[in-house]
C-alpha cells in the first residue's frame, strides 16, 4: 500500500483511559452511573497528562440498564462544564462502545472535533442489592417517565416469550448446540473447549486490577454444575455467562494527533485507529437462515482481517466478545486461529464482569494499555442482542498509511452469504427434525422444561415443549457423547396452543 501523507489534524489517537469500580461498604454509599461516568473521565484524562475534558466535543454514552435518567448526555455534561457539539445517548447493545469509539475516531478524521470521549458505567449490584434491602439510594431520581431500552425479547416471536426462549442465556444454546453439531463435536467435546476458553478469560481476569472477579478457574470448575455453580439453560452454567452484578465504569478520550502534540501526549502512548466494519442479523433471531455461523459475525471479522493483511494470527492483542461461549468460538475458527488462542486483554464478561452494554468500553481500556506495554496490532470485536449486532476496530501502536474509512457497514458481503428463512409455524404435526435445542432449568437444578427448534417435514421452522415429565426425550437431548442435532422425533398438539416433540 502507498503511504499517504495525511494532516495531523484528521489522525484520531487514543490518549487516555480511566477505569472505576466501586465496592461500597454500605449500600448507600455506592456511586450512582452518572457519578461513576464523570470519574472515569477524570481518570482517563489522567492518564492522557493533559487538561482535556473542558474541550471534550463529542461525548458517546452507552445505554444504562442499573438505573434510568432523563436526557443523561445533558446531564453528564453539565457535571462536568462542558458543551459538546454532538453529545449522544444510545441504544441497547453490547457492541456499540467500539461503535461509538469508531465514530468518534471518523468525526476527528472528517476535522469535525479535535477531543472526543467514549464512556458508560453501570452499577447494579449496588441497585440491586438496595432494591433487595429496601434502601432508598441518594441518586438522581429514577426517571420512571423515561420509557425503558427497548432489548432484544422485544424483536422476538410470541412463540419464543410463551416458551421462554426469548432472553440471552436461553437463545445462545441454540448456537451452541448447533455450531458444535456443525463442527463435529460431541458435546462432551464442545463443552471442554468452551471450559478451556472460559479458564483462559478467567486467567486474565485474575490479573487484571480493575476485574471483579479476580480467580483462575479450571475448565472443570466452570463447565461442572455444583450448588454455587447450577445450570441456567444447557449446557451453560452460572460461570459460562455474563454476570452483570458489578459497579464499574470505563471511558477513552481520544483526540487529533495534532491536538496531542500540542498538548505534549508522548508519541509512545498514542494509539492509533486503523479502521473497522460491522453489520447485523436479524433482530427476530428465528429470522435467521441457520444457527452454525453468522454471516454478520463472519463479514466483520474478514474486514477487520484485511486491515491486518489478511490473516488474523498478525492481531498480537485480541478481545473476542464473551457473553457465552459460542460467540468467541465461530469468532477464532473465522479468525483462523487456533483452539490454544487468548481471547482476551480484558477477562471477559463471566470473570471481569459485565456491566451490561458497555464491557467493551473497559476492553479498549485493556487493549489501549496492552498496545502501550508492546503489542503492536490489536483487535475489539463487540457484539449485541442475540448474535445480532457486530463490530469490529483495529488498534495500532503506528500510524496509518491511508485515511480512515468513512464506510464501515459490510452488510452487503453478509446478507450475499446469508441462505434462504424457512417460514415459521405455530402449528405442525408428523416428524420433525431437531435444528437445535436447549433445556432450561430452575434455581435449584430442576429441568423447567426443554425446547427444541425443529424442521418440519415441509422444511418450515417451528419450536416446541419437552416436558419435565418427558425422561426419554431429555435424555436424548441431554447425553453428552452424540449431538442430537438432526435427529427426528413426532410433533404433536399440546395445551395452550404450544407444540411438543418426542423421540422414542
Amino acid at each position: 500500500m502507498t503511504t499517504v501523507s495525511l494532516p495531523d489534524d484528521r489522525i484520531p489517537v487514543i490518549v487516555g483511559v480511566g477505569e472505576i469500580v466501586d465496592r461500597p461498604k454500605e449500600i448507600a454509599e455506592g456511586l450512582e452511573p452518572l457519578a461513576l461516568l464523570a470519574e472515569a473521565l477524570r481518570r482517563a484524562e489522567a492518564d492522557s497528562g493533559a487538561k482535556l475534558l473542558g474541550e471534550i466535543q463529542s461525548l458517546d454514552i452507552v445505554n444504562f440498564l442499573s438505573w434510568r435518567y432523563r436526557d443523561p448526555a445533558a446531564q453528564l455534561a453539565e457535571r462536568l462544564g462542558i458543551t459538546p457539539a454532538h453529545a449522544y445517548y444510545g441504544p441497547v447493545g453490547g457492541e456499540s462502545p467500539i461503535r461509538y469509539l469508531h465514530e468518534a475516531a471518523q468525526r476527528i478524521a472528517r476535522g469535525e472535533c479535535s477531543v472526543a470521549a467514549v464512556c458508560g458505567a453501570e452499577a447494579q449490584s449496588t441497585a440491586t442489592k438496595a432494591e433487595r434491602a429496601g434502601v432508598t439510594l441518594p441518586w438522581t431520581p429514577f426517571a420512571h417517565d423515561v420509557p425503558e431500552p427497548k432489548r432484544g425479547a422485544a424483536f422476538q416471536k410470541p412463540m419464543a416469550v410463551k416458551l421462554g426462549v426469548f432472553r440471552p442465556i436461553t437463545v445462545y444454546p441454540f448456537y451452541e448446540a448447533a455450531t458444535a453439531a456443525h463442527w463435529g463435536q460431541t458435546p462432551r467435546e464442545a463443552m471442554a473447549e468452551s471450559g478451556r476458553l472460559w479458564s483462559s478469560y478467567s486467567g486474565v481476569a485474575s490479573q487484571n486490577p480493575n476485574a471483579w472477579l479476580k480467580r483462575r478457574f479450571t475448565s472443570e470448575e466452570i463447565t461442572t454444575p455444583t450448588p454455587d455453580n447450577r445450570l441456567i439453560a444447557w449446557p451453560y452454567t452460572k460461570l459460562m455467562v455474563a454476570n452483570p452484578t458489578v459497579n464499574m465504569g470505563g471511558a477513552v478520550l481520544m483526540t487529533s494527533l495534532a491536538r496531542a502534540r500540542a498538548a505534549g501526549i508522548a508519541e509512545h502512548r498514542l494509539v492509533h485507529v486503523r479502521g473497522g466494519a460491522s453489520a447485523e442479523e436479524p433482530r427476530d433471531y428465528l429470522a435467521r437462515d441457520q444457527f452454525f455461523e453468522s454471516p454478520a459475525q463472519n463479514a466483520v471479522l474478514r474486514a477487520a482481517m484485511e486491515l491486518a493483511g489478511g490473516d488474523g494470527r498478525a492481531f498480537d492483542a485480541i478481545e473476542l466478545y464473551s457473553c457465552f461461549p459460542c460467540v468467541p468460538k465461530m469468532a477464532r475458527r473465522t479468525l483462523g486461529l487456533g483452539a490454544d488462542v487468548q481471547p482476551t486483554v480484558t477477562g471477559g464478561l463471566t470473570f471481569f464482569g459485565a456491566p451490561l452494554n458497555t464491557y467493551m468500553t473497559h476492553a479498549a481500556c485493556a487493549m489501549v494499555r496492552k498496545l502501550r506495554e508492546g503489542a503492536t496490532l490489536g483487535l475489539l470485536y463487540g457484539q449485541g442482542g442475540f448474535v445480532t449486532k457486530h463490530h469490529a476496530l483495529v488498534l495500532s501502536r503506528q500510524p496509518p498509511l491511508a485515511p480512515l474509512a468513512q464506510e464501515t457497514s459490510v452488510q452487503a458481503e453478509a446478507d450475499r452469504h446469508r441462505g434462504a428463512v424457512p417460514e415459521f409455524v405455530t402449528e405442525a404435526g408428523g416428524k420433525g427434525s431437531l435444528e437445535s435445542f436447549t433445556v432450561i432449568y430452575g434455581r435449584h437444578g430442576e429441568v423447567e422444561h426443554g425446547v427444541a427448534m425443529l424442521r418440519t417435514s415441509d422444511n418450515a421452522r417451528a419450536l416446541a415443549r419437552i416436558p419435565a415429565q418427558d425422561g426419554a426425550t431429555l435424555a436424548h437431548l441431554l447425553n453428552i457423547d452424540r449431538t442430537p442435532v438432526g435427529s427426528s422425533g413426532d410433533i404433536v398438539a399440546a395445551d395452550e396452543g404450544v407444540l411438543e416433540w418426542r423421540v422414542g
